[in-house]
């Protein structure tokens, strides 16, 4: 496995790739420095064929407390906007095709809660720490916050967050729409993630990836748009050799032995 200064990677499941923000002293704030770690690490998981989804974790403190103030506090305008700061941090939401799973545990503000939004999935225990507290430093969410968050839980409650810079729960996190499940401690946390990239990393990753690109993209068109869309892949999975496996294995009650093709 590779090493890197900020993250710790593993495949603690067949299947399964784990990465681990790894910045404890700091509460794993987030940087550009990080995301070249992390982007790397997505990058080869993501090639790696073995690997069928992946998991994005931190600790029990923290899943990332933010970005890193201090890389940002003298940036100017221009420099900002003439080197597309920020942008190498959303690399998972275009790029990476396999699944991701964030599990989030402590504090995830601001661009924490930003990256654990960009996931394909989203697990917490009941007392992590939601939010984006931007308005607070004179600046608003710029990884994407504003957006994801009032597509998940709507306008208003967004906007409210987002002006006041309150913090949220996990389990309004689940109330809410934002996760998918609830947890009672990290450790579950961490372990329901792991398990259900597992089952998602035991189906066809022809289907798998077709599944994730569908879902996605009823975030960007119209319901008439978006059937039609998902319609048109669905017709395409009937010339992969994974669909006769997985009907054929169906009518004749046995497992399927995905080729992955």
């Amino acid at each position: 496995m590779p090493t890197y200064e900020y993250l710790l990677v593993s495949i603690p499941k067949p299947g399964v790739g784990l990465i681990t923000l790894n910045r404890p002293k700091a509460l794993n704030a987030l940087s550009s420095a990080v995301f070249v770690d992390l982007n790397d690490a997505l990058r080869k998981f993501d090639a790696d064929k073995e690997i069928g989804a992946m998991v994005i974790t931190g600790n029990e403190k923290a899943f990332a407390a933010g970005a890193d103030i201090k890389e940002m506090k003298d940036l100017t305008f221009s420099k900002a906007f003439t080197e597309d700061f920020i942008a190498p941090w959303s690399l998972q939401t275009s790029q990476i095709k396999k699944p991701i799973i964030s599990a989030v545990n402590g504090h995830a503000l601001g661009g924490g809660c930003e990256l654990a939004m960009m996931a394909d999935i989203m697990y917490c225990s009941a007392t992590a720490n939601f939010g984006q507290p931007e308005i607070k430093l004179g600046i608003i969410p710029g990884a994407g916050g504003s957006q994801r968050l009032a597509k998940a839980i709507g306008k208003s409650k967004a906007m409210e967050l987002i002006l006041t810079g309150k913090t949220f729960s996990g389990k309004e996190a689940a109330d809410w729409g934002l996760a998918a499940r609830v947890f009672e401690n990290a450790q579950e946390c961490v372990e329901g993630a792991i398990a259900t990239a597992a089952t998602i990393a035991g189906y066809s990753k022809v289907a798998v990836k077709a599944a994730k690109e569908v879902v996605n993209k009823s975030q960007e068109l119209g319901v008439r748009e978006g059937v039609e869309y998902e319609r048109r892949v669905f017709h395409g999975l009937f010339g992969s050799k994974d669909q006769k496996i997985g009907m054929t294995a169906f009518a004749s009650k046995q497992k399927p032995q995905w080729t992955h093709e």
